[in-house]
């Protein structure tokens, strides 16, 4: 069992009875002396086996060191000859299905043969006496070795004075032995080796090379502890020798560099203007600064902490210039139309010069991406001669983006509403909060909860960021926020804000914004002046109508720059010296037309219908498109369509079965017959109830084999009954139909109010039909089918 020259055996005898067969508890890291308590975990399933079955029995077992302590599962090879037959004095099984054993070692042992493995090692064993006798030169290396773990007890601060008082009752020179080598810190080949050596005379010689070398490390470790010790007694001695320099320099009326610094921040302090309470505790950190040393990393964090509460505009606001008509021409000079919004900001300054401790507003503009929003912002503050600060809050995941991290942190720092107002170095300016909607949240917090208090105008005049913890009072502050949509934001924080919507433009509008602020901008931001570079106005509209489709005028002012650029170029080349764009130039500029009129190009064919849908960039027009084949009468959606518009596509079919008769088609093709809706660009994910009527009317022109007029749209929700419901979104809905070419719009009858919201110019393009029944859909989109019903 061991590759080591045997020892002699020596003859057997037992302070206890000890079974002949003992079962073997492999032990990885421990050595188990006898009358040693040592606590065990265990956790394999073999050895949990056996310890319930020892608790269950004598209570004794083998205890074996491994010779390999990373196998997991060791057999009887794997094992030292020799270990200790130990006592299990408690058992406790814990929730995670491993077992703490309380042994105590009882008597050396000799594993003689391996009874059997399996479900545990059982070994036959011999129990082993200890050679001693009573001459004085045992009792002397005793007696040496005793004193030795005295002398280490003390220079080990780990080592329990008890060890003491068992060290100095141990008659037995056996049992001092085994005392000594289970508390010694040596490695686990020593205590083995320890182990296996029977003659107590052989052990304390051992034994005593291991204590002196022990010693020696831990003298050597108190003397460095020692020299440590004293350097830092220099440093309190340096301390305490600055500390009354200090006092003589200030009975001499001179200060020092440190003393000019605070004297400097106080200066600061008082100059700030602060409330009550921030200065109070300013006060409080500034009386800190000057006792901490300056080479201290406290006095880093502290005097950080103290600039930004001098540095920050407590009392410092921008004088409001309150000209209604200077403000009115400043908001008309950098935008086009957006009356309502206008006319908000022309109501808080009318309010403001009545009423001068007005709080400031929580606006929310919403809108498609390139309609204005931001730039808006930045034009309310030249109108009210404020400051302008702009964050943007898309993707932002962390709460102390806006409170602030506590100063408890290394690098921590205040918010970025804080971050602003300092860059601001006013209490009252312009602060935009940009894409509001895009928000997120995780594990370090929901920003939009911090917003809540941000935005309420009953709270923020104490806004408490986790940095300065100290009230800082942004009630003078106009909010702004930005979003292209409502839904993602919480409605405790949208019950926070005056939401005004600002829509897409019409075509018109962008050829008038083109003219007015785009082309301008562009031509000066390339270097050509107006009379090197001119539009057509038909060649703008072409490029708003034929390059460009969005709600905005983003992908517009891209054209334009495009345009503009290579102009510059032929210009630079000496090809020419001034351009003037006309329709047919605009393909030379910038290649075909990239958007064509789909729907003026479209063909009228049984069962496709023209649908139109909101869509977070201002509305978009949608094909609705069944047909048939044989079949049983299934029906199948495609489309990427959400749940919602699958159960339009449903009661559409069900209405249309229902009043077969009354449509005139064949009541049996149905049960025939498979039906597919399809809605084509079956990437982009679609959903809501507002293409029922399309999906009805489709359904019935498929069925009767009846042409739908290409150049019409129709929105509204159905129900069963054939009823049509309101939908929302009708402005950005009736925009992209005119931007698509449509001429006439059939929807609800509820919905007649918004048209007021459409401009005059796009309703005169645009015949509208409102209706109150698929019925009367039907005989709008299909005369001859309703007719045939009247006939009937």
């Amino acid at each position: 069992m061991t590759d080591k020259p045997e020892q002699p055996v020596p003859p057997v005898a037992a302070p206890v009875t000890l079974p002949a067969d003992l079962p073997v508890l492999p032990l990885s890291d421990l050595v188990v002396f006898p009358h040693m308590v040592a606590s065990l975990v265990v956790t394999s399933a073999s050895s949990i086996h056996l310890v319930d079955d020892v608790v269950a029995g004598s209570r004794l077992l083998g205890l074996v060191l491994q010779r390999d302590p990373h196998v997991e599962n060791p057999h009887a090879a794997d094992l030292h000859e020799y270990g200790c037959a130990g006592r299990v004095l408690r058992m406790l099984k814990f929730p995670d299905d491993s077992v703490r054993v309380l042994v105590q070692g009882v008597q050396r042992i000799r594993m003689v043969k391996v009874e059997k493995e399996e479900p545990y090692i059982v070994a036959r064993i011999a129990p082993l006496k200890e050679e001693a006798d009573s001459s004085i030169e045992l009792s002397a290396l005793a007696s040496n070795a005793g004193k030795q773990f005295q002398k280490i007890i003390s220079l080990s601060p780990a080592m329990p004075d008890e060890l003491k008082v068992a060290a100095l009752n141990a008659q037995d020179p056996g049992r001092l032995t085994d005392l000594i080598a289970s508390n010694l810190n040596i490695a686990l080949e020593e205590r083995q080796r320890l182990l296996e050596t029977y003659s107590v005379k052989s052990r304390l010689v051992r034994l005593t090379d291991l204590l002196n070398r022990e010693l020696e490390v831990l003298e050597l470790g108190s003397e460095i502890q020692s020299k440590v010790a004293s350097t830092l007694s220099k440093g309190q001695r340096d301390y305490f020798l600055r500390e009354q320099l200090k006092q003589i320099q200030k009975e001499l009326g001179e200060e020092g560099e440190h003393g000019l610094e605070i004297k400097e921040l106080r200066e600061k302090i008082e100059k700030a203007q602060m409330p009550e309470e921030p200065k109070k505790a300013a006060m409080r950190e500034l009386d800190r600064l000057a006792v901490i040393p300056s080479a201290s990393a406290e006095y880093t964090v502290v005097r950080s902490y103290l600039d930004w509460l001098v540095t920050l505009p407590w009392s410092k606001c921008t004088q409001d210039n309150l000209d209604i008509v200077r403000a009115r021409r400043v908001l008309d000079e950098d935008h086009f139309d957006l009356k309502r919004v206008k006319e908000r900001i022309l109501e808080y300054l009318s309010v403001r010069k009545l009423k001068k401790d007005m709080k400031g507003p929580i606006l929310c503009f919403v809108g498609p991406p390139g309609v204005g929003k931001t730039s808006l912002g930045m034009s309310i503050a030249r109108a009210l001669g404020r400051k302008f600060i702009r964050i943007s809050l898309g993707g932002v995941r962390d709460e102390a983006e806006i409170r602030g991290h506590r100063r408890t942190y290394i690098g921590a720092l205040p918010g970025r509403v804080i971050q602003g107002i300092r860059k601001a170095e006013s209490a009252n300016p312009v602060f935009m909060l940009d894409e509001i909607d895009k928000v997120g949240t995780d594990f370090r917090g929901d920003p939009s909860a911090a917003l809540l208090e941000l935005l309420d105008p009953q709270q923020n005049h104490s806004f408490s960021d986790h940095y300065l913890e100290v009230p800082f009072d942004l009630s003078k502050v106009m909010f702004i926020t930005t979003a292209n949509v409502l839904d993602t934001v919480i409605p405790a924080l949208r019950d926070r804000m005056e939401v005004l919507e600002l829509p897409g433009y019409t075509e018109e509008e962008k050829l008038h914004i083109a003219l007015k602020y785009v082309l301008p901008r562009q031509l000066n931001e390339h270097g050509l002046k107006r009379g090197q570079l001119r539009f057509d106005r038909q060649a703008l509209r072409a490029l708003v109508a034929d390059y460009t489709r969005e709600a905005g005028v983003r992908n517009l002012e891209r054209e334009i720059a495009s345009v503009c650029r290579k102009i510059a170029r032929r210009i630079v080349e000496g090809d020419l010296k001034k351009f003037r764009v006309t329709k047919q130039a605009l393909q030379d500029l910038l290649g075909p037309a990239k958007f064509l009129a789909e729907v003026a190009e479209r063909k009228g064919e049984p069962g496709v219908v023209t649908g139109v849908a909101w869509t977070p960039t201002g509305g978009d027009i949608l094909f609705i498109e069944a047909t048939r084949m044989a079949g049983k009468g299934s029906l199948m959606l495609t489309g990427s369509l959400g749940d919602v518009m699958k159960e339009s596509g449903t009661a559409a079919l069900s209405f249309v079965r229902s009043h077969c008769k009354q449509l005139g088609i064949d009541c049996d093709e149905f049960g025939k017959s498979d039906i597919h809706i399809h809605v084509p660009s079956g990437a982009i994910p679609k959903d809501g109830p507002s293409a029922g009527v399309a999906m009805a009317v489709a359904l019935a022109s498929l069925m009767s084999d009846r042409i739908v007029r290409p150049d019409m749209a129709m929105t509204g929700e159905i129900t069963l009954r054939g009823k049509v419901l309101a939908v929302g979104g009708i402005k950005e809905k009736v925009l992209a139909a005119s931007r698509a070419g449509i001429r006439m719009m059939i929807m609800p009858d509820r919905n007649r109010k918004d048209l007021a919201e459409v401009p005059s110019e796009v309703r005169r393009h645009l015949k509208f039909v409102f209706v109150n029944s698929i019925h009367e859909a039907l005989n709008v989109a299909m005369p001859e089918v309703t007719e045939r019903i009247r006939r009937r």
